[in-house]
């Protein structure tokens, strides 16, 4: 495979994207090289593409593996692993939302629980617990709607995306 200016520029982009969501530039530019690769990869064919070291690739693959971004198959004849992004983009923004939550969200929430309770029983000012209050009830809400959402046939999720912005259509307006 060649690699034309577009897919060049995507695959920086991606990478860079990837650093500032916390994720080494290498590792996302491998995720980006494998998400528009038509075909399965080899560790060799994606260090000789991104022109990067092959214990780079290896740490990077098992690291998209981990985080069930990338998995591997094997062809008959081959004794290589061939690694592939997951090709549904509705998965894969599900993968990256669920990752997300599960490691930066999810445990904000918990942390602002034991907070609020510790807040509770000490000489916390009264003005700072009813900001860490507001603090977790907006963000348990948050957490809540996404897990209620995240619960709905796929068919149903495309559907309220859709509709975007017109659902508005459908609340009450505010007075403001």
């Amino acid at each position: 495979m060649q690699l034309t200016q577009a897919m060049q520029d995507f695959i920086l982009h991606w990478g860079d994207m990837g650093q500032k969501w916390g994720t080494n530039r290498s590792v996302a530019q491998i995720h980006a090289l494998l998400h528009i690769s038509p075909d399965p990869l080899t560790a060799d064919e994606i260090c000789d593409l991104l022109n990067l070291a092959r214990s780079n690739v290896s740490n990077g693959l098992k690291e998209l593996q981990s985080q069930g971004l990338v998995q591997s198959s094997r062809k008959l004849g081959d004794r290589r692993d061939h690694f592939h992004s997951i090709r549904d983009m509705f998965e894969l923004v599900n993968v990256v939302i669920e990752s997300r939550r599960a490691r930066e969200y999810a445990p904000t929430v918990k942390a602002l629980h034991k907070v609020q309770e510790e807040a509770e029983g000490d000489a916390t000012p009264a003005a700072v617990k009813a900001r860490i209050r507001e603090t977790l009830e907006t963000m348990q809400m948050f957490d809540d709607w996404y897990m209620e959402v995240n619960r709905l046939p796929r068919s149903v999720q495309l559907t309220a995306l859709k509709m975007g912005a017109r659902i508005a259509r459908f609340l009450p307006k505010s007075k403001s």
